[in-house]
């Protein structure tokens, strides 16, 4: 019998994770946490896409040090853990299922946001030519992101310490099926990854291995935590976002995947080009298929799941080269019924982009759902 193309609605697994669907909800940041604290708001929103076979939440702070955005939910406090279950009570309440991303912006935040109004830290202390969001007035403002200072060495036990204590108040006390490690966009591990941010001398800089050490140290004390097949992780080879660099990317992220491939993991979550645009990059063109070959070659058996200005067409494709799984981001912020859209070839609803950073209802839980004929 010829082999069967997956559809994206075949239902699947990512480690223990057993999905309804192939079509991922990506992680979208949406300054609507006051004090860090997630709400009921949240909830709400989270359990209308709970149709997706995947939920991952907006990237949430594993320590103050992480937080870069104002208003963006963390998991380091009491009162943060308790917010996040009533979002996946809530959502496991709908049939869906749900990880949160962690994160660790490194130097994308800003003196204002940071333990005594200090210094973000960094691999090195070289300023990210980017913004982030602080709350001014009541309204959501870019501004430009603080210096750095470099982190020590010593300093780095107990970030990889935070990460594991993240990943256990989520699992363990959230209650969320699982856990994205944030790893790509220019926030922390991927500084350390990347030459443009990482200029170190130690054990943690120079050498594609030195320059790696920090992420798989974090994985092995993540998937210790909660489990391997509870714990997938974010990579973005190339994007350009928070003035993200490399100049040889593709030894550096074959590495990456290879190393990945003897931890068990859930899945794998890949940014093809430029996060949020541009899916080919002139000058920085990667073998993504190449990449997948190397994780697999190496024993890797998680999802492998792909991103980055999909509609239908491409994210079918995707499945016939060989991706498990497809995320979706900007549409699933106007689509809550994205899945049932895609299922019955509706048009995407476009988004307001003004209500995308902070704010209310408006614009986050008030876009309607498809009305049949």
């Amino acid at each position: 019998m010829p082999h069967r193309t997956a559809t994206l609605f075949d239902p699947t697994h990512a480690g223990n994770l057993q999905l309804a669907n192939r079509i991922v909800m990506a992680p979208l940041t949406r300054n609507r946490a006051p004090n860090a604290v997630p709400t009921a708001l949240m909830a709400e929103y989270y359990t209308q896409r709970a149709s997706a076979g995947l939920l991952i939440t907006e990237a949430s702070a594993i320590s103050q040090q992480g937080q870069g955005y104002a208003d963006v939910p963390g998991l380091y406090a009491v009162e943060q853990v308790d917010g996040w279950k009533q979002v996946t009570r809530s959502v496991h309440a709908a049939g869906g299922k749900i990880v949160v991303q962690l994160w660790h912006v490194g130097r994308v935040s800003h003196t204002s946001l940071q333990p005594h109004g200090g210094q973000p830290v960094a691999p090195s202390a070289i300023r990210a030519n980017t913004k982030t969001v602080l709350i001014q007035d009541g309204v959501p403002a870019f501004v430009d992101t603080s210096e750095p200072r470099a982190l020590q060495a010593h300093e780095l036990p107990e970030i990889v310490h935070t990460y594991q204590a993240a990943a256990r108040n989520a699992v363990e006390s959230a209650h969320f099926d699982g856990v994205e490690i944030h790893a790509a966009n220019g926030y922390l591990l991927d500084q350390f990854l990347k030459i443009g941010s990482n200029v170190r001398r130690d054990d943690y800089g120079g050498s594609i291995e030195n320059r790696a050490r920090l992420l798989l140290e974090v994985v092995q004390a993540v998937t210790q935590a909660v489990g391997a097949e509870r714990t997938g992780i974010r990579l973005s080879p190339v994007t350009t976002a928070n003035d993200a660099f490399d100049p040889d990317p593709q030894p550096l992220f074959d590495y990456v995947v290879r190393e990945l491939a003897g931890y068990n993991l859930a899945y794998l979550h890949i940014i093809e080009g430029a996060t949020g645009g541009a899916r080919e990059l002139a000058d920085r063109p990667f073998d993504y298929t190449g990449l997948r070959r190397a994780y697999r070659a190496a024993g890797g058996k998680g999802a492998w799941m792909v991103n980055n200005g999909l509609d239908k067409a491409l994210a079918e494709q995707a499945l016939a080269d060989g991706a498990d799984l497809v995320a979706f981001g900007r549409p699933f912020i106007s689509n809550p019924d994205l899945v049932d859209r895609l299922r019955r070839n509706k048009a995407f609803a476009p988004g307001d982009r003004s209500t995308f950073y902070g704010g209310g209802a408006k614009g986050y839980t008030d876009y309607p759902v498809y009305k049949r004929s």
